[in-house]
């Protein structure tokens, strides 16, 4: 004799044997599901094993003999799989077996995870390319200076960004994520290209340098820095179009796609070590900088060492490009998404100015665009008067490049080894203590640089004993600030930001990262050339002004601090939330009901013992 009991998700009884008159009184909020029809059944046998079977339509109900009600039973299933609310059958064995696992790690965390470390390999690797060689582009060409930077991220770099990130809402409304992540990498892949081959080729007819060169005669050189951005306008076209590949294809593609298709607790464990894939690529692709810099020296006399090198460096973002869009379509064709909580807010398509009232409006993004705008300013205080520097000790577009492949390098190899802390400091300390040490490590590392610039002079016969200039030893101590402050943003500023994003709803998510990520990475740069616009203007160069860029350096890296204070505790928050619904939800799904065959008489139909149990008292 069998008994069948139907039910709906996830099956559990208690696992000590007990009478069935006991479980004959389920609550009445589950009396409308005792009697779904066409769901599978949990058949259970007197020797006390589970049997697994079909249940076909029974318009007598579910029945319980006599004799397993003398015996008592003991009753457990597992839910089917998510969506369909089925039970394992006989055939689904495989499916309760133990989840298959590598090194610790289940199989399906790895379909994930592989792919998107190979796809963060490639995007930094990209990067770091591009990094590197727009510098080189606007501060070593004719006509321009590292003065021209400052002027280049607020009046060119910071409207664009503004327009993409405009343009980016309006686009999430309309198209599909992968219609809008082809949408984006796709113009990027063709103008990096372009440039290579066509743009940089052809700039000196492109260029206006009688123009320029005509116009600064006439204005002055105060002028310089904004009549080089039209002087060399394909140069920091490539430059802002290098900046934007780190705000939107870095932190709204890649990211908005890691936190749509991973859960919290694989994102506390893998999101710090996709970093070092990362810094892997930062490792090689100094390596490639500094090579094909040096392509120049076998080279005939004549050739332009750069366009070559130049071709030969667009060729591979290129090719790298390509490999992250086939990375993002094997993964959405063969990796299925995670189940999120069901009820989550539901908020409407806003507009473009909807959408800015309502980030604005929530102390959580405020707070976090605090975190990206603060890091901004903070590190262009420093790095322009670096890369001032570094020109004047490498003048040449290939000597300029080299070095900065070895700053790369040196880059990857730092942050690669914080990465191997970071998954500790997070298990250890929790989020609050990660998010602190970027700024911390700023502070420190940009008043041991300044401080050198200051005081210079009591060090000069100890930098000439170590064989290098005043201006040398300013540059390295520049390049180690500036290694060790991107190392701590790479391995715990950034896996900290974007793990703030993940507890929030889809709509907050997709335009505050786009606000973020492309308005206040930006924002915060320009932030540091107004500043340094201003105190140029004001005390007549970077140097008299150094000591008051200490002082405001330190004031931001104050509000930093304050801001990632705030944010730890609402994350905490929404986090406990997000566990609370997913354990109600769950919760919820173990409820069984359970009618006995006396109170099922045949004949009845579904409806008549519907009526009957609400008049029992079921």
């Amino acid at each position: 004799m069998e008994g069948l009991i139907q039910t709906r998700g996830i099956l559990s009884l208690p696992a000590k044997p007990i009478g069935v008159r006991s479980l004959l009184q389920p609550s009445h909020g589950l009396k409308q599901r005792l009697f779904t029809r066409n769901l599978p059944a949990l058949s259970i046998s007197s020797n006390g094993h589970n049997k697994f079977q079909a249940l076909q339509p029974n318009p007598h109900g579910i029945s319980i003999s006599l004799k397993e009600r003398s015996r008592g039973f003991i009753c457990k299933a597992e839910a089917a799989a998510a969506g369909d609310g089925n039970v394992f059958g006989e055939g689904d064995s495989a499916a309760m077996a133990v989840t298959p696992k590598i090194f610790g790690v289940e199989v399906t965390t790895l379909k994930k995870i592989i792919p998107l470390g190979l796809m963060f390999f490639c995007i930094l690797f990209n990067y770091t390319i591009l990094r590197d060689t727009k510098d080189v582009l606007v501060v070593t060409a004719k006509g321009s200076s590292a003065e021209i930077i400052p002027f280049l991220k607020t009046w060119v770099n910071l409207p664009m960004a503004i327009g993409f990130m405009l343009l980016y809402t309006k686009l999430s409304n309309v198209l599909s994520k992968k219609a809008l992540f082809y949408t984006v990498i796709v113009p990027f892949i063709v103008y990096f290209g372009a440039f290579g081959f066509v743009m940089y080729p052809l700039s000196n007819l492109i260029h206006p340098e009688a123009l320029a060169d005509k116009l600064l005669a006439t204005l002055g050189p105060r002028f310089m820095g904004p009549l080089a951005i039209m002087r060399i306008w394909s140069f920091c076209l490539f430059y802002v179009m290098a900046e934007l590949w780190g705000s939107v294809v870095v932190s709204v593609l890649f990211w908005g796609f890691a936190n749509q298709i991973t859960t919290v607790d694989e994102a506390k464990k893998f999101y710090p070590l996709f970093g070092l894939g990362a810094n892997v690529a930062l490792i090689f692709s100094g390596r490639t900088v500094k090579y094909f810099s040096n392509m120049r020296k076998n080279l005939g006399p004549g050739v332009d060492g750069w366009a070559v090198s130049l071709k030969a460096m667009m060729s591979i973002v290129v090719g790298m490009g390509l490999a992250i869009c086939f990375l993002y379509w094997w993964v959405n064709r063969y990796v299925p998404l995670p189940t999120r909580s069901k009820k989550k807010k539901v908020k409407p398509q806003m507009g473009t100015m909807e959408s800015l009232k309502f980030l604005v409006s929530s102390p959580y993004i405020r707070d976090l665009a605090t975190l990206v705008v603060a890091y901004g300013i903070s590190i262009n205080l420093v790095e322009v008067t670096w890369k001032s520097k570094l020109k004047a000790q490498f003048p040449s577009p290939n000597e300029y490049s080299a070095f900065m492949g070895d700053f790369s390098t040196c880059t990857g190899i730092a942050t690669f080894t914080m990465m191997l802390l970071s998954q500790y400091v997070f298990d250890k300390y929790g989020w609050g203590v990660a998010a602190k040490i970027t700024p911390t490590v700023l502070l420190l590392t940009g008043v041991a640089f300044f401080s050198l610039i200051l005081f210079g002079g009591p060090f000069a016969p100890l930098v000439a004993k170590l064989g290098m200039t005043p201006l040398l030893a300013a540059v390295y101590v520049g390049a180690l600030q500036n290694i060790f402050s991107k190392s701590a943003k790479y391995s715990l500023f950034d896996p900290c930001k974007e793990m703030a994003y993940i507890p929030l709803d889809e709509d907050t998510k997709v335009k505050g990262k786009a606000a973020i990520d492309v308005v206040c990475n930006p924002l915060g740069k320009s932030g540091g050339a107004l500043i340094q616009q201003f105190m140029i203007l004001t005390f007549g160069s970077l140097a008299s002004s150094t000591p008051y860029l200490g002082v405001i350096l330190l004031g931001i890296v104050t509000a930093w601090l304050a801001a990632a204070k705030s944010l730890e505790g609402q994350f905490n928050t929404l986090m406990s939330e997000e566990e609370l619904e997913k354990e109600m939800e769950r919760a919820s799904s173990l409820k069984i009901p359970v009618v006995s065959q006396e109170e099922a008489a045949p004949g009845e139909s579904t409806s008549q013992l519907s009526e009957k149990s609400t008049r029992t008292g079921i």
